[in-house]
């Protein structure tokens, strides 16, 4: 192995061991982009490369800038205090009615809306709904994060990493559900089952019930109807196998922009709150996935996928396990990339494909930097003054994640 596939490796490491050990308590961006940056310092990676792989998230990064730019007009115009009132009036003073209440509303909006959709929008919602409560939010919030994942692939539109697995050539929506409706009933239900059984201390008593539920503004209306219209138009473009990233956008900046007006506030500070620092950890990712592309990784990957192609039930579960517990070594995006690179070139079996797909979006249960939604999933609860360290993360996801991933590689080979 050459020297400079031996720095190139080294500083990839480096990188993702910054992002997910954050030294200094530096946010997570500035440790990818330092890795990105040092790559074309020091010529291992060309800066056109750079430029190149940084715009191949183009779609992402727009994705992202809706979803964000959605959150904080729907939080900054009271519209989580809303729903939190109504959620823990609903609960009827049961914490573990709340439980029950949240993960179910986390499938739901995670299914319809993405599993970024589940960390931006319903994470600010349960943390004030367990202020409401009077509740300990760690359960609360964990049920946000893991079914964030778990549920991750009901739908095409529900991880963006589907999109980027398959290359944007999705399978009808027919056949998708015919290979993903059991193991994503299974993944939710087993999810479920763990993270109920490991926080049942917390969840047992009651909670406060009977809260004052505020008015919703009109420009809590009018950003409730935003959230809703950029559900039926994701829905739309992913049934016309189109890119999800331009259409959340515009409908994130016309939602802030026509509240904002609306209510005679200027925009400047709505932008001010938002957490940009996401949009450069992507990037940087990407630029990492590029710089190990180019030292042969994505040729060894698809001869590895050519070779468990002749047994695809037994290979594809060795292959999507290694993926699943790898995703949270480079976070499930780039692994995604790289799974798709490969398997444009191996062009193995569809079962085979299928089981990398689960591993990719459910293995990042494992771990807090698994995947980008569980980051701005960390990003949301800090904001509200909350934190979860890797290691009380990992507590929880070494049981749930696991257990999840064997249900629903289980239900995928029943199929066939």
């Amino acid at each position: 192995m050459s020297l400079p596939v031996i720095a190139t490796w080294g500083i990839a490491a480096l990188s993702t061991a910054g992002v997910i050990g954050r030294p200094m308590r530096w946010p997570e961006w500035i440790w990818a982009v330092a890795g990105a940056v040092l790559l074309v310092v020091l010529g291992l990676m060309p800066l056109p490369a750079a430029g190149s792989a940084i715009g191949k998230g183009l779609d992402v990064y727009l994705f992202l800038t809706g979803m964000m730019l959605l959150s904080e007009t729907a939080r900054t115009h009271g519209v989580f205090d809303w729903l939190a009132a109504a959620a823990v009036n609903h609960a009827g003073g049961s914490r573990a009615r709340l439980f029950l209440l949240i993960y179910g509303t986390g499938v739901i909006v995670t299914t319809f809306m993405s599993n970024d959709a589940t960390a931006v929008v319903l994470t600010p919602a349960v943390f004030a709904a367990a202020s409401k409560a009077r509740a300990d939010p760690l359960p609360l919030l964990f049920a946000c994060a893991l079914i964030a994942n778990a549920a991750s692939f009901v739908l095409p539109i529900s991880n963006p990493a589907n999109l980027v697995l398959y290359g944007g050539h999705m399978p009808p929506l027919g056949v998708w559900l015919a290979s993903f409706a059991l193991p994503s009933i299974a993944s939710i239900a087993v999810t479920f089952a763990v993270l109920r059984w490991l926080e049942r201390k917390r969840l047992s008593g009651n909670c406060a019930c009977d809260v004052e539920t505020p008015v919703l503004t009109t420009g809590g209306k009018v950003a409730c109807a935003g959230i809703g219209l950029t559900a039926l138009l994701l829905l739309t473009m992913s049934a016309l196998d189109r890119q999800l990233g331009l259409p959340t956008a515009l409908a994130g900046i016309a939602t802030a922009l026509g509240v904002s007006a609306l209510t005679r506030k200027s925009p400047v500070d709505l932008v001010r709150s938002i957490s940009w620092g996401v949009l450069p950890l992507v990037a940087g990712l990407f630029v990492l996935v590029e710089s190990l592309d180019r030292t042969g990784v994505i040729r060894m990957v698809a001869d590895a996928l050519r070779t468990i192609s002749a047994q695809p039930a037994t290979g594809g579960t060795v292959a999507a396990t290694i993926l699943a517990f790898g995703s949270n070594l480079m976070n499930n995006l780039p692994a995604g990339l790289v799974a798709s690179s490969a398997v444009a070139q191996a062009h193995p079996p569809r079962l085979v494909v299928d089981m990398l797909l689960i591993g990719v979006d459910l293995g990042p249960n494992l771990s807090v930097t698994g995947s980008l939604a569980t980051i701005l999933w960390l990003q949301a609860i800090r904001r509200e003054g909350e934190d979860v360290s890797f290691l009380a993360f990992l507590k929880i996801g070494a049981v749930a994640m696991p257990l999840a991933l064997a249900a629903a590689f289980g239900a995928r080979l029943l199929i066939g």
